[in-house]
């Protein structure tokens, strides 16, 4: 039997490899894949976002000073770009990643590839130097008994099956090397694009800061009119909070019924079906609920905040947030309710309030309305035309959502995408 190779061993060794390279290799494939995805669903996002911002800031009139507003926009266009310039270098990282797996996983299938043509050559040199068939006719005809003889043939057609297959899987190692190779190529002119594309994004970046750093310089020496206008947004801020307060108390009496408790704790008020059943349906929504302009970016966010950073003694408290949009845009309501106020307020142009059971939604900033108090509207109906500021030269819609007398943060209700 030392005629024929003990090929026991190595077909365990190969088949264990096999299995091992079609196995994990498509795991970590589809991993990078996912990932790959979300980057460039992210990098997508921030492009638009950023185009929008450049929108509004190209809008304004080029020969006129730089206003706050104007400021905070370029501020947040900076944060987005530097969060696309971030996006991108964790693109080339994991390209980077793979150009490494694909070098090795070649380096690995190269060596197979060796070692496979060695084992054929080696097969077919044993099978030259023992005169081929008929050595193997003597082989069979050498068995000591019949039952033998037959076993022994039956080694001969698994050798021959073994040597036909190895030939193609010589054949399928070497076509799934070229395909590494092409893949890599690949990878490699991908991470060259994004490098380049990376560097274009810097350069708008390192002028975008010196813009900034102008505007800065220009505003610093405004600070006590830079506090009176602000000052003055608070108090017409003021103002409408106490509106809406005086709205949301008038309609949840409307919408809330007495209901009778047992023993000493009197009784309790409690909203209507009707009203209960909307704000279930408006809180399930919570982080999907629809923009209320088709196109925007929020440059003023809730809460309190330092609209300069060089400057942090002046700040600013909202109780909603700002999304700058364009020209001529319109209002749409961000969940079906019921048209409940409508009013108008110095700097805050005519404001239309909006409930939802025991939810309620404000959008000030309004030049023109479509609709009127007791209407009840749908999804993404429209309300009106969003004023545009002369002086800022940007039109940007004021959005306040509010669960009873609590403030919410509209960000957190809002889908992902603008």
């Amino acid at each position: 039997m030392s005629f024929f190779p003990n090929m026991t061993a190595y077909a365990i060794i190969n088949r264990i490899v096999c299995i091992i390279v079609l196995v994990c290799m498509p795991v970590l494939l589809f991993a990078q894949k996912e990932n790959k995805k979300e980057l460039e669903e992210k990098k997508k996002k921030l492009q638009q976002e950023l185009a929008s911002l450049t929108k509004q800031l190209s809008s304004t009139t080029k020969n006129k000073e730089m206003t706050l507003t104007e400021l905070m926009t370029l501020n947040k266009k900076i944060s987005v770009r530097e969060e696309i310039i971030a996006t991108m270098n964790n693109e080339i990282e994991l390209l980077q990643e793979q150009i490494d797996n694909g070098n090795d996983s070649i380096g690995v299938m190269g060596g197979r590839l060796e070692d496979l043509k060695k084992e054929y050559a080696r097969m077919i040199y044993d099978e030259y130097k023992n005169a081929g068939s008929y050595n193997q006719l003597m082989f069979v005809f050498a068995a000591p008994d019949f039952e033998k003889g037959v076993m022994r043939m039956r080694y001969l057609q698994e050798y021959e099956q073994y040597r036909h297959k190895q030939a193609i899987m010589i054949d399928s190692t070497r076509t799934d090397l070229n395909h590494q190779v092409e893949r890599l190529q690949e990878k490699k002119d991908e991470k060259k694009e994004l490098l380049a594309s990376e560097e274009d994004q810097k350069k708008e970046l390192s002028k975008e800061k010196d813009e900034q750093q102008k505007a800065l310089a220009k505003l610093q020496g405004k600070e006590k009119e830079l506090k009176k206008q602000i000052a003055e947004k608070q108090k017409a801020a003021k103002k409408l909070d106490d509106e809406i307060h005086k709205v949301i108390a008038e309609e949840m009496k409307k919408q809330t019924v007495k209901k009778t408790s047992h023993g000493n704790k009197g009784s309790e008020i409690t909203l209507t079906p009707e009203a209960k059943a909307l704000s279930n349906t408006f809180e399930r929504n919570k982080g999907i609920l629809p923009w209320p302009v088709v196109e925007g970016v929020i440059y003023k966010p809730f809460g309190e905040y330092t609209p300069i950073p060089a400057m942090p003694d002046i700040k600013e408290f909202n109780n909603g947030v700002d999304i700058a949009t364009s020209k001529n845009a319109i209002a749409r309501v961000v969940f079906e309710g019921t048209v409940t106020t409508i009013t108008e307020m110095p700097m805050l142009g005519k404001i239309v309030i909006v409930k939802h059971g025991e939810y309620f939604t404000v959008y000030a900033n309004l030049k023109d309305v479509f609709v009127k108090t007791g209407d009840k509207l749908t999804t993404k109906g429209n309300i009106g035309t969003i004023l545009f500021n002369e002086n800022d030269g940007k039109t940007d819609l004021h959005l306040e959502l509010w669960k009873g007398n609590a403030k919410q943060n509209p960000e957190e209700w809002l889908s992902k995408r603008s």
